[in-house]
């Protein structure tokens, strides 16, 4: 049914198109030429002529169309984006340079040849470099493509190619471990063995110039193990780095690539949490007590970083805090822990009054003397008073000289007399202190 009526369309079509225009032509043909109508008419005259006449008709302007001598559109253009260029070259013997990874093609025609172009394609972007040797040279680019009569412009068209000769150099091979973020939090790769300390580096005597190091990326997300062991990597890439750590691109490696044996480990430590104060009292307040939910946190992570850690610490902040108060905080993450047993902890503060109280003979230390020895130029520079200030149960409580540091920072300073700033501090977050003095002489000489 379907054909039928596409038959029947096809026939209205080319009725009204061609055998109506054609048999009035032929009307006015047979009026002009009536003397010699006879045979003629009996040509016409017969059933199928018409229609036979018209399929003649419509065969001959087919191959017309087809053959552009008619053209019936306006050409068309369509862009193929980032097309591969292929590279032909000796690659035992030569290094390319400057060669764009990619290309974009438009082509230029008819709608129906584009279409055939893109479809039947396959877009092939070639630079044919196999005859040349050694230098620079400025190259066109060829498209490939079945459909011959397809125009086209490549962009770019031409490039500038650096061919250098390949030579070859041992280099030591180390690695960097990358997607750490991707491997269970719990774990920790505790060390990295490949099955090769030193590699081949293979490109223009200029490149290798530039490699400053070469590494195996061990991927962590290849990972797939939920507690301590050992783990097999194959095929780990190399890459070659400069001295600003950046890729250099066109270097080979022999081998180009390599196994990694990885340990795997969840080393952990339990640390106190501190709990630490941001701001200031109101005037006449002070802390009486400060106490943290969260006592312990168990850290994980490499050993080395959470040997080295003294604590966890909370921060809450008191600027206007004039009364009783519990707040929800975070636990402070330090860099290079990859889990924490907790995050958050709810800190509970008491207020009360504030007293104070000046206690005398806390000595002055220097730090960061580097080379130099530093000295009080007095007794007066070597201890001074200090004023603490709290609630009176907290005074009471036993704080003296021992429980303050004051030390003045020799960062920089040359051998000689100079007046410093003096620093204070005393590991009671219920506790201010404040010198009596701001500045003290010292003296610095040479070791």
């Amino acid at each position: 049914m379907p054909f039928i009526l596409l038959f029947k369309l096809l026939y209205k079509i080319i009725d009204k198109l061609i055998v109506t225009p054609i048999s009035r032509l032929i009307y006015k043909i047979n009026e002009f030429l009536k003397d010699n109508s006879g045979r003629f008419e009996k040509i016409l005259n017969r059933p199928n002529i018409l229609i036979y006449i018209s399929l003649i008709c419509a065969v001959g302007i087919f191959l017309l169309v087809d053959s552009k001598v008619i053209n019936l559109t306006e050409k068309e253009a369509e862009i193929i984006t980032d097309q591969k260029v292929n590279v032909i070259y000796n690659e035992e013997a030569y290094v390319v340079e400057g060669v764009p990874e990619t290309v974009d093609i438009t082509l230029i025609g008819s709608k129906s040849t584009i279409y055939l172009a893109t479809q039947l394609g396959e877009h092939e972007v070639v630079l044919d470099l196999s005859k040349y040797s050694a230098g620079t040279y400025k190259v066109k680019l060829k498209y490939n493509n079945s459909v011959e009569s397809v125009n086209y412009k490549l962009d770019p068209s031409t490039v500038t190619v650096k061919i250098s000769e390949k030579v070859r150099e041992s280099k030591s091979l180390t690695y960097d471990i990358v997607n750490q973020d991707k491997l269970d939090s719990k774990l920790n790769i505790s060390d990295v063995k490949l099955d090769t300390s030193e590699i081949y580096a293979m490109s223009s005597q200029e490149i290798l110039n530039k490699v400053a190091s070469v590494k195996a990326l061990v991927d962590a997300s290849q990972i797939d193990i939920k507690e301590s062991g050992t783990v097999t990597l194959d095929d780990v890439p190399i890459v070659a780095y400069d001295a600003s750590g950046n890729k250099i691109d066109h270097v080979e490696f022999a081998p180009s690539k390599v196994t990694a044996t990885l340990t795997i480990d969840s080393y952990h430590a339990t640390k106190p949490v501190k709990i630490r104060t941001n701001g200031s009292m109101n005037n006449g307040k002070a802390i009486a007590s400060i106490t943290s939910s969260v006592k312990e946190v168990t850290v994980y992570g490499e050993k080395s970083i959470i040997d080295s850690i003294d604590s966890i610490n909370a921060y809450i902040q008191v600027d206007g805090l004039d009364s009783n108060k519990t707040v929800s905080v975070n636990l402070e993450k330090p860099n290079g822990v990859r889990y924490m047993s907790d995050l958050t902890t709810n800190i509970s503060v008491t207020i009360g009054d504030e007293v104070q109280k000046t206690i005398s003979g806390v000595q002055v230390r220097g730090i960061n003397s580097g080379d130099y020895v530093a000295s009080a130029v007095s007794a007066e520079d070597s201890a001074i008073d200090v004023i603490v200030k709290s609630v009176q149960s907290v005074i009471d409580s036993g704080i003296d000289a021992s429980n303050i540091e004051a030390y003045v920072d020799l960062t920089g300073l040359k051998p000689g007399t100079h007046t410093v700033k003096v620093n204070v501090s005393v590991d009671d977050e219920r506790v201010t202190v404040q010198p009596s003095k701001t500045e003290v002489n010292v003296k610095i000489v040479q070791k």
